[in-house]
């Protein structure tokens, strides 16, 4: 664990770098960005390496000695979070693999800074526990809740296909996590496509059943997103919240129960649960590559194939510059 976490660093370290210069953010003339934007707005879900950064308050302490403060927004899923950066009501945030598809889609000026590695068994489809279905194939015809444009709308096309099915063999049933969690419960749908934390509370809390969750099948990469035009007027923000993220995971894969314990009264959930999410999260934030850039490219041709998004999409037009172009 230990020589792992030591190269973890390392790897950090030199990724710090080649991030900002990614982005065509050289530190040089960094400090007069400063003072264009006073506040820094960071969207966040309840969950994740953000979140935990939130919690831990290291952002704030970074930022106050260059006069930044930071405002952070809550939103209930990724698509919302990405609306409000189209918007302009938020600078910066962190989403799954669907949301930035759907957001440039829309027309939304954002720009991928970095991403987290795959984390393929924080997201699943999951059934109540008295479910008489035991297969992924058994779901042709049923009621599947999931949030439109979350990273488990990818999850479950995938899981759909490989079990042999289409994605109209089944009937979406499209819910924010806290409407789909009480559709669940009541059983007004028939599973759940759903990811952490929401998906360790329902397996703690009311015992719902993994029918499939993302290992063999999808990567699950959690993406850090950015204005473009506030990330190039404000280069010197996006690298300091890069560089407390770098330490955030560094420290939390080296202490699970730590990070839970900064985590949990952020998102209400209790340890055992909050734990149990952390477990399954991946560490070390890397700089977007063109292979990752690849793997969202088919994210977007199937949506655009499936009629998901009104039209195609390049990624390479939303990536750091020198990256996929």
């Amino acid at each position: 664990m230990r020589s792992t976490l030591r190269s973890v660093r390392r790897q950090l370290v030199l990724s710090l770098g080649h991030v900002a210069l990614g982005l065509g953010l050289a530190t040089a003339g960094a400090s007069s960005a400063w003072a264009e934007n006073a506040v820094v707005r960071i969207g966040y879900q309840k969950y994740g390496t953000l979140t935990i950064l939130k919690g831990k308050g290291d952002l704030e302490k970074r930022l106050a000695p260059l006069g930044v403060s930071v405002k952070w927004v809550e939103f209930p899923a990724g698509p919302q979070l990405l609306e409000g950066l189209n918007v302009g009501s938020i600078d910066f945030g962190n989403v799954g693999e669907a949301p930035p598809i759907f957001a440039q889609a829309a027309g939304a000026d954002l720009v991928y800074v970095a991403n987290q590695p795959p984390s393929p068994t924080a997201e699943a489809i999951v059934v109540p526990k008295g479910s008489g279905v035991k297969s992924v194939a058994e779901l042709k015809g049923k009621k599947i809740a999931l949030n439109k444009g979350s990273n488990v709308h990818y999850l479950l096309v995938k899981v759909l296909e490989k079990a042999g099915l289409k994605y109209t063999d089944v009937q979406t049933v499209f819910l924010p996590p806290a409407d789909a969690r009480a559709a669940f419960e009541r059983g007004s749908v028939d599973a759940w496509a759903i990811w952490d934390p929401f998906l360790a509370a329902a397996e703690k809390q009311i015992g719902a059943r993994v029918l499939a969750d993302g290992k063999g099948t999808v990567a699950n990469h959690q993406f850090y997103l950015a204005s473009r035009p506030y990330a190039h007027k404000n280069p010197g923000v996006i690298k300091a919240i890069v560089s407390e993220l770098q330490k955030l995971d560094v420290w939390a894969a080296n202490d699970f129960a730590a990070a839970a314990k900064v985590l949990g009264p952020e998102i209400g959930l209790n340890q055992e649960i909050t734990e149990l999410s952390v477990r399954r999260f991946a560490y070390g934030i890397q700089p977007i590559t063109t292979t990752v850039a690849a793997q969202q490219q088919q994210i977007a041709d199937t949506f655009f194939q499936l009629k998901l998004i009104p039209k195609a999409i390049r990624i390479a037009e939303a990536l750091p510059d020198g990256v996929g172009k």
